[in-house]
Formats: structure tokens, C-alpha cells, sequence
């Protein structure tokens, strides 16, 4: 009886953590193209949160890259500069979008040239301990103006500075 109790109660937490699963989404996930000199590049999508509870990515990994990090870019004294961030809220009912200019996942260390159109492996762990696995393509990424565009909206690159990473 303790047997099917215990296996009642697995159940019962797949099913939730199944549950959980389904309100968690990713769409538009690609990887920017960089000359194969670059040792590091970035990825771009946007994540849905269907369900009721505040959501947090708190961590991505690839095997294209030896460190994955989450970044923004902020405006210090009018000057644009990636920072690593420790999460990107990815609040209930509505989601986050990492695009040029914003929210971003930095891959570092590239152990490989990456080729437009070649799919790159993402892992994204969530604040509850839930991992998407997402394929994103390898794209060029089209400047416009003094921005950059991607999917049709700009971001801020004008003077922007890695000098804090």
C-alpha cells in the first residue's frame, strides 16, 4: 500500500511538473551569424509564460559555446553596456523578449565556427528548475540606420560598449 502511495504521489508531481511545462514557450529562437574569427556571439528569441506563477530564466548553456550568460544592455552616462544579469523575469500571463539592444544570452568561447543556417542547441533553466531544450538557427542579422534590427524592431547599438564584461 506504501508502494502505491509513494508511486501516487510521483505521479501526482510529473503531472504538475508536466502541467508547468505546457506554460513555458519559446518562439523566434535564433543565433546571431559572426565572422569565424568570433569567439562569441548572441541569441535572440522570445519566451511565453501562459501560466499563473511568475517565471525567471535563470540560466542557459550550449554545447556550440564554453559559457552561456544571460545579459542586458544599460545606459551608463549615455553610453550602451552589456551586463551579465543573474535572471530575466519572465512574468505569468505575458513573457520576455532577448533581442538586440536588451535582454540577450551571451555565448562565449565558441568551440566552433558558427555558419548561417546551422541549428544551435540552447538548454534554458528556469527559477523552478525546469529546462527547455530549444534548436536555434544560426541568421544574419540585419542592420538598420544607427540600430539593429531583428524582427522588425530596433535596438540600441550606437555607442554601445563591452568594456564591462
Amino acid at each position: 500500500m506504501r508502494l502505491l502511495s509513494l508511486l501516487a504521489a510521483a505521479g501526482l508531481a510529473v503531472a504538475s511538473a508536466t502541467a508547468l511545462a505546457d506554460t513555458l514557450s519559446v518562439e523566434g529562437a535564433h543565433v546571431r551569424a559572426v565572422p569565424p574569427v568570433s569567439t562569441t556571439t548572441a541569441a535572440f528569441m522570445r519566451l511565453h509564460n501562459s501560466g499563473e506563477a511568475d517565471r525567471e530564466l535563470v540560466a542557459a548553456s550550449t554545447p556550440a559555446a564554453r559559457v552561456a550568460e544571460l545579459h542586458n544592455h544599460v545606459d551608463v552616462d549615455g553610453v550602451m553596456q552589456m551586463r551579465q544579469v543573474e535572471a530575466i523575469a519572465v512574468p505569468a500571463g505575458e513573457g520576455a523578449r532577448l533581442a538586440p539592444g536588451g535582454y540577450h544570452l551571451m555565448l562565449i568561447d565558441l568551440v566552433a565556427p558558427l555558419h548561417e543556417g546551422d541549428e544551435v542547441a540552447l538548454s534554458l533553466t528556469f527559477d523552478d528548475g525546469q529546462t527547455l531544450e530549444v534548436a536555434a538557427p544560426v541568421r544574419r542579422i540585419e542592420t538598420m540606420g544607427h540600430g539593429m534590427a531583428d524582427d522588425g524592431a530596433e535596438g540600441k547599438a550606437e555607442g554601445m560598449s563591452h568594456s564591462a564584461h
